[in-house]
């Protein structure tokens, strides 16, 4: 298949896409490199440098015969979006939207979404939340997410394109972009390497469910597998709490950093954890790499060569 990823060059959308070409599919990608990098780009991939919101973007999706659309691109700071809601709803829901008319006028089979579980349901009736938790998500880019899902849905009413969205819980990994506010494990992992203090926000209570960047992109093989359409969690059912994970990844690094403490950010929810079990039981997906594990793999990315 002819598949395009957005947001390729980033963090998890470049690893989708090095397995989409080891499966020998043909894969082009969508970035703008604002956060981005090209270093990550695979060299069997082709790049098209442009912003999912541009003419030049949607003139790609007129003349290239696409038949997945692997939709990564976004604005994913969610304290970013609690900061300027309009610029967040631009790029996630106008950048999509211009995608996906160009894309349906052209032949587009399928769409695989990366949703969000972490903050498309917002604070937790019950845990481990499923799919058919209330949705109540208490940020901008939670809601733009659950937007998403619902234009998807249009899409597949009006036009009979199917589609996965995979709702994330809290993705990690090698290629994680340490600057900036999201990405916590990166964040973290680079700066205690480079001997600078890394703050845990607020109590560093507030619990999330981590998940290995490359059982990510196993539940993106399965979604392009799939027959059907849905919406799936891709999470652990398991909840770490940022103390536990400061720790953790310092004792990986350096028994003898300290904690430190910031003031919270606002946002943030206190408590995130997925159910995978409709997951496993419709696609055969299940996460395999342990958060200990995971966390040594990225520590040793991290590390300077």
């Amino acid at each position: 298949m002819h598949i395009l990823v957005t947001g390729g060059a980033g963090f998890i959308g470049s690893h989708v896409a090095d397995a989409f070409l080891a499966d020998g599919h043909t894969v082009d990608i969508l970035d703008d490199l604002s956060s981005g990098r090209e270093a990550n780009v695979p060299d069997e991939a082709t790049l098209h440098v442009h912003d999912i919101r541009s003419e030049e973007a949607a003139s790609l999706l007129e003349s290239t015969g696409y038949d997945v659309l692997v939709h990564h691109a976004a604005q994913m700071d969610v304290r970013k979006s609690v900061a300027d809601p309009s610029f967040d709803a631009d790029v996630n829901l106008r950048g999509f939207l211009n995608l996906m008319e160009a894309a349906r006028r052209n032949g587009l089979k399928k769409v695989l979404f990366a949703s969000t579980g972490g903050a498309i349901y917002g604070e937790p009736e019950y845990a481990p939340q499923d799919e058919a938790h209330p949705l109540r998500p208490i940020s901008p880019y939670g809601i733009t997410k659950l937007a998403t899902e619902r234009y998807l849905y249009y899409y597949h009413q009006q036009y009979g394109i199917p589609y996965v969205a995979l709702r994330y819980a809290n993705v990690y990994g090698p290629r994680q972009n340490p600057h900036g506010e999201a990405g916590v494990v990166a964040i973290f992992a680079q700066r205690m390497l480079n001997g600078e203090a890394a703050f845990i926000n607020g109590d560093g209570l507030q619990t999330r469910d981590f998940v290995y960047v490359g059982d990510v992109v196993e539940a993106n093989r399965a979604a392009l597998a799939y027959d059907g359409t849905g919406t799936f969690n891709v999470g652990t059912a398991k909840e770490t709490d940022v103390v536990e994970l400061f720790e953790t990844i310092r004792d990986e690094i350096d028994p003898d950093i300290s904690k430190r403490h910031a003031e919270g950010k606002p946002g943030e929810q206190r408590r995130s954890v997925l159910s995978y079990a409709h997951t496993e039981e419709t696609l055969g997906w299940a996460p395999q790499v342990g958060l200990r594990d995971g966390l040594a793999r990225t520590v040793d990315w991290f590390r300077p060569q």
